[in-house]
């Protein structure tokens, strides 16, 4: 398991209410921008806040959820909302596929890289990032009160939401909820996407609004996380990656005894647990950037190179076009040019020596 020091990296998805100037407000009046349905009150100045104080970096959305939703994948039929809290949004009530996908191009796609770029920079540090998500609720939905001051969303790895969870009940007079008052196991939203399937800790911490409605309230809130934060890191030591995903596995891989109750394998289970194996791999490799390319071909015969191109042909026999440097990025977790430029090491004359008597192709 891959264990280096701990840097957080701290993302809000609806920190913004700006609408292009193109999309016209969406049809809306201006006042409903000043409102949850256009992005999350105080969940914006309270991540500042927090990455000022722990000295991290952030990410943080520059566009309102009702021109596209960040924590959603670009799958999502929810993607851009037609309807939010029973209000139609006028540009997006009849719009076209192409149209979204011009929306998750220009808006969502670089939101998503810009995250991707901070994790591999922390990466190349030396570090792996832990995640915190900021997001904030209304006090009351539809008609009724919501009893939490904070909430705390997580999938399956608990490792810092569980302690933060317990950490935050010892606070006087706080409510926390877990899952509550939404749940964390979308997949593809934000964290499934950057945390899950990186397998990165993470957390996604939901802040009543009226909490963090002025730059008092933000410093307050801001101070309290602090410190449950700081114990929970404490607690958790270095972070290290942990894959939770995919779903547990219901068969076995064969059943060579003929144990009774015993089922083989089948090819979706396989190809499901192959899938995790390579993610895992691809994770590992991301991190150990003092393993330079060279060595491992000399070693074992393939290099990040080569797992590029074997993405790349398998890729191609379902159809998906990509070229060289977009499956070889995938692999580096940056463009291979990047990569180079800050981790590659001049070889040695025996590693030369090596590579230039080895068989360099690969199957």
């Amino acid at each position: 398991m891959s264990q280096l020091p701990t840097k957080l990296l701290f993302l809000c998805d609806h920190a913004s209410n700006v609408v292009p100037a193109a999309l016209e407000r969406l049809g809306l009046p201006e006042d409903a921008f000043k409102t949850h349905i256009a992005y999350d009150i105080g969940a914006g100045a309270l991540t500042a806040a927090l990455a000022e104080r722990f000295e991290a970096p952030s990410v943080l959305g520059k566009w309102s959820r009702l021109v596209v939703d960040l924590n959603r994948g670009h799958d999502d039929p929810t993607v851009v909302m037609r309807l939010s809290d029973g209000r139609i949004i006028p540009k997006n009530r009849d719009i076209t596929q192409p149209e979204i996908i011009n929306r998750i191009t220009h808006y969502h796609a670089p939101y998503h890289a810009e995250i991707e770029r901070r994790i591999a920079e922390i990466q190349a540090g030396g570090c792996i990032p832990v995640l915190i998500s900021i997001h904030s609720f209304t006090p009351v939905w539809r008609g009724v009160m919501r009893p939490w001051q904070f909430g705390i969303l997580w999938d399956r790895d608990d490792r810092l939401a569980k302690p933060l969870i317990d950490r935050l009940k010892h606070e006087e007079n706080l409510t926390i909820g877990d899952n509550e008052p939404y749940v964390g196991t979308l997949e593809n939203d934000c964290m499934y996407r950057h945390g899950t399937m990186n397998g990165l800790p993470h957390a996604l911490i939901e802040v009543r609004q009226d909490l963090i409605a002025d730059d008092e309230a933000v410093s307050q809130v801001a101070a309290l996380l602090e410190v449950a934060l700081r114990d929970c890191l404490d607690a958790m030591g270095p972070a290290t990656l942990r894959f939770t995903r995919p779903l547990t596995l219901t068969s076995y891989l064969g059943n060579p005894h003929n144990l009774e109750g015993v089922s083989p394998m089948d090819e979706k289970t396989r190809t499901e647990m192959e899938a995790e194996v390579f993610r895992r791999l691809v994770a590992h490799l991301r991190a150990r950037t003092d393993v330079q390319n060279i060595d491992m071909m000399n070693l074992a015969g393939f290099c990040r190179n080569c797992l590029g191109d074997w993405y790349r042909e398998a890729a191609a026999t379902r159809g998906i076009a990509l070229d060289k440097d977009e499956a070889r990025e995938i692999v580096y977790g940056m463009s291979p040019a990047e990569w180079k430029r800050l981790h590659q090491k001049e070889a040695s004359p025996e590693a030369l020596a090596q590579f230039a008597k080895s068989d360099k192709t690969h199957s």
